[in-house]
């Protein structure tokens, strides 16, 4: 009688690898609002919290929406090599500090950085592995009456033909997800999808940051 061998199916697979979810966009696509609804949500994921000399909107919360520093601390960070990218958008600079990046990945944890196109493309060159989401209205019109709504210092002039630019970035990102007004679900249920989706590759991503 042919004895049999039992295997466990898990000893071929490959193990399980943390994701880099690099979350952009145009201006007005809606990154701030479908940030918001993923955590309140509790997906487990570990949110980078992004550096800016901007100043705090009434509604924000320093540490948890940006982390408010002056001119100079951000010149000093910067001179430290503490940014895994920055940038100068609107007179105002932004940064994702690399040891909060890094760390979350040593820990095992999923991570997702919200970021602008251009500091999608800083990042896309340091960790083309990564996985890169392009969020956008379902329609042109749509985008133009949202910037026509937000008020700042900036004019809807200037942040048009910004976003003009930033639309034409899409082929450098691996995937497109549509934010329809008033269907945040939708857009949310689509980045679950592609996480998902990430989660059952063969070959798994590996970063280098």
């Amino acid at each position: 009688m042919t004895k049999t061998t039992h295997l466990d199916f898990r000893d071929f697979l490959p193990s399980s690898q943390p994701l880099l979810i690099v979350m952009s966009g145009p201006s007005a696509a809606g990154k701030d609002a479908v940030l918001r609804e993923i955590k309140k949500m509790g997906l487990p994921l570990e949110y980078v919290v992004t550096v800016t000399t901007r100043h705090q909107r009434a509604a924000e919360v320093d540490g948890i929406d940006y982390h408010f520093v002056s001119d100079d601390e951000f010149k000093q960070m910067l001179e430290r090599g503490e940014f895994l990218e920055w940038a100068t958008v609107y007179g105002n600079s932004y940064g994702v500090p690399r040891y909060a990046v890094k760390k979350a990945l040593e820990e095992g944890k999923d991570v997702i950085i919200k970021v602008d196109v251009k500091g999608a493309a800083t990042i896309k060159r340091l960790v083309p592995e990564g996985i890169f989401i392009f969020l956008v209205p379902p329609s042109f019109e749509e985008l133009e009456q949202r910037l026509k709504e937000r008020k700042g210092e900036t004019s809807y002039e200037l942040r048009l033909k910004a976003v003009i630019e930033e639309l034409r970035q899409v082929s450098m990102f691996d995937y497109v997800v549509i934010n329809r007004q008033g269907k945040l679900s939708g857009a949310i249920s689509d980045i679950e999808a592609i996480i998902r989706a990430e989660k059952c590759r063969v070959i798994k991503r590996e970063y280098n940051i």
